[in-house]
C-alpha cells in the first residue's frame, strides 16, 4: 500500500482530526499589547501556570509598567521567580521597557494594533531579546493578526510530520509555515499542535499508535513496525 504523507492532507483536514481528539479554538480575552509581550517573555521555557503566577506576581508588587522600568533588574527578578530564568527574564524585560520609552515616550504598544502584520512584527523584532515567536504570539494573541507563532511544539510536529525539510530551524520555519498554513487556520492550527505536542507527539517516547495524524507521519510510520488506517 502506497503511504499517505502530510502533502497529500490539506491543513483543513489536519486541523480537522486535532479538533475531533482536543475540542474547537477560540481566541483568549485580548490582553493589552505590551502586556502580551511581557507574558509571553515569560512563558519560555516554563508552564502556563508557572508564568501566569509570575505576571501576576510582577502586576501585584508593580502597578505600572513605568515602575518596571525604573526598578532593579534584582527587584524584577524576584517578582516573577516562578517563571524561571528570573535574571535573563527580568533584564530582557527591563531593556524593553527602556527601549521603548526612549523610542516614543510612553509605555504602550497599543499603536501596534493598526500597523500591518509586517510592519508591527518588525517593530517587536528590533527589541533586544524578541524573537520570531515572541512577536508572533503577540501579533496573534492581542493584535488578532493571523501571524503564526513557531514554538517548540510547532517546530517539531512540523518536522515530524514532513511540513517543513529536516533539519528546518525554527526560524526558518516560520517563514515556510506561513506560506503553507491559510490564514483562517493559524489560531487553531498553532493551538492544536501545540496540545498535541503536549499530549501525544513528545519529544521523547511519542505515542504513535494513538496519534490521529499517524498516517500522514512520516516520521511517526518510521517508528512503528506496522501502518495503521487512516481515521
Amino acid at each position: 500500500m502506497e503511504l499517505n504523507t502530510l502533502q497529500h492532507i490539506s491543513i483543513a483536514e489536519l486541523c480537522r482530526r486535532l479538533r475531533r481528539r482536543y475540542g474547537r479554538v477560540e481566541f483568549p480575552a485580548p490582553l493589552p499589547v505590551l502586556d502580551e509581550l511581557v507574558a509571553t517573555i515569560l512563558s519560555q521555557n516554563t508552564t502556563d501556570a508557572n508564568s501566569g503566577a509570575a505576571f501576576e506576581r510582577l502586576s501585584q508588587r508593580f502597578p505600572t509598567w513605568d515602575g518596571v522600568r525604573r526598578a532593579r533588574v534584582a527587584a524584577i527578578a524576584a517578582a516573577i521567580r516562578p517563571a524561571g530564568l528570573q535574571q535573563q527574564k527580568a533584564a530582557r524585560i527591563k531593556r524593553i521597557l527602556q527601549t521603548l520609552h526612549a523610542r516614543r515616550g510612553e509605555l504602550s504598544l497599543e499603536f501596534l494594533r493598526s500597523l500591518p502584520a509586517a510592519e508591527a512584527l518588525a517593530y517587536l523584532r528590533a527589541f533586544p531579546g524578541v524573537g520570531p515567536k515572541t512577536a508572533a504570539c503577540v501579533l496573534l494573541f492581542a493584535c488578532r493578526q493571523r501571524v503564526l507563532p513557531v514554538d517548540t511544539h510547532v517546530h517539531r510536529l512540523s518536522l515530524r510530520l514532513g511540513l517543513v525539510p529536516p533539519r528546518t530551524s525554527a526560524a526558518n520555519a516560520h517563514e515556510l509555515l506561513a506560506q503553507l498554513v491559510p490564514a483562517r487556520h493559524v489560531l487553531e492550527f498553532h493551538v492544536l499542535l501545540i496540545r498535541h505536542g503536549r499530549q501525544v507527539c513528545h519529544a521523547r517516547s511519542p505515542r504513535c499508535p494513538t496519534c490521529p495524524l499517524l498516517d500522514a507521519c512520516p516520521d511517526g510510520l518510521r517508528r512503528l513496525p506496522y501502518e495503521r488506517s487512516a481515521p
